[in-house]
Order: C-alpha cells, then structure tokens, then sequence
C-alpha cells in the first residue's frame, strides 16, 4: 500500500472528492484504515495540489462529556494520524489550514503541549526536523511530477510558525 498512497500507481484525472469534512469513523480509527482517504490516492499530483489546504477531517471519536482531552491526546488517533502521515505524505499540505485542520494533525504527530490560553506549542527541535523532512520530500515529489508547490510549501510551514530562511530551497533543483 505505501507505494499506493505515495502515488507510483496509475492516476486519474477525475475532480478531487467533495471539499466536505472528510468523515474518519472510529471504526476506520481503530482499525487503522486509510478507506477515507482512498479517493485522494488515485489523483494526479496537479488535481490534489489544486486541493492545497482546503481538505478538513472529521474524527468521530466517541468520547466522555467530560474528557478533557484535546484530540491529538488520544492515542488511537495519533496512531491513525501517525499511519495517514506516513502512507499520504501529501496529506499535510491538503489539510486546511486557516481552522486548525494542519495544527491539529502536526500535533497528532508531534511531542506538543496544549494551553488553553496559548494553544499548541510543539517542541521546537522535533517541529524542525519534521518541517525540514516534509519540506524535502514534497518538493522533490512535486518536482518528480514536473510541478513546482515551493510557495505553498512556505504558507505549510508559515501556519505552523517554522520560518524558512531565503536560502533553504539553494542547491536543491
């Protein structure tokens, strides 16, 4: 399946699927299926780049009224979370971005802590390393599809505070 997911099989020109909440049931948690997302998987790299930041989840979590947990400390989602990240590498530069939809996954990925008065903090050191990591793989994944999403790339990183100094992109076309 990860060569699947990446995107190394056959592609279809077909719209991307309706920009609703994208429904991940707990079922789908539990059983750590990526069922949901399987339309996204056989779209051309330029459709799902035209979808940037617009994709929002929708975790049906049941959950205690009194769970004060914010979704990415539940570890069964962090785990679906953890899986999607790997075999969808794409993933966070489709999550929405203005509502908390890319946060919120980052955090299912990332040691963070949670304030109410200053939301998500994540821990720099592992924000870098991950930032950097992503950056590097879905440039080179767009560029492998003739496609340049460097400025898209910049905004990802700019929601989640990580600042790209002028001369990250030297030396890598």
């Amino acid at each position: 399946m990860p060569a699947t997911a990446v995107g190394s099989h056959e592609h279809s020109t077909a719209p991307a699927p309706a920009a609703a909440p994208l429904t991940i049931s707990a079922d789908a948690v539990q059983q750590r299926s990526l069922a949901p997302l399987e339309a996204w998987f056989s779209l051309e790299p330029q459709v799902l780049l035209s979808h940037s930041g617009q994709l929002n989840l929708d975790f049906q979590w049941p959950r205690q009224a009194d769970d004060p947990r914010e979704l990415s400390e539940i570890p069964e989602l962090r785990l679906w979370s953890l899986r999607a990240d790997a075999l969808c590498p794409w993933l966070p530069l489709l999550l929405e971005r203005s509502n908390g939809q890319l946060t919120r996954h980052v955090a299912m990925l990332l040691p963070h802590q949670f304030s109410r008065s200053e939301g998500i903090r994540f821990a720099p050191d592992s924000l870098e390393l991950w930032m950097t990591h992503r950056l590097f793989l879905l440039d080179h994944w767009c560029r492998s599809h003739g496609l340049n999403a460097r400025g898209n790339l910049e905004q990802m990183a700019a929601v989640l505070g990580y600042e790209l100094d002028a001369s990250f992109w030297q030396g890598l076309d």
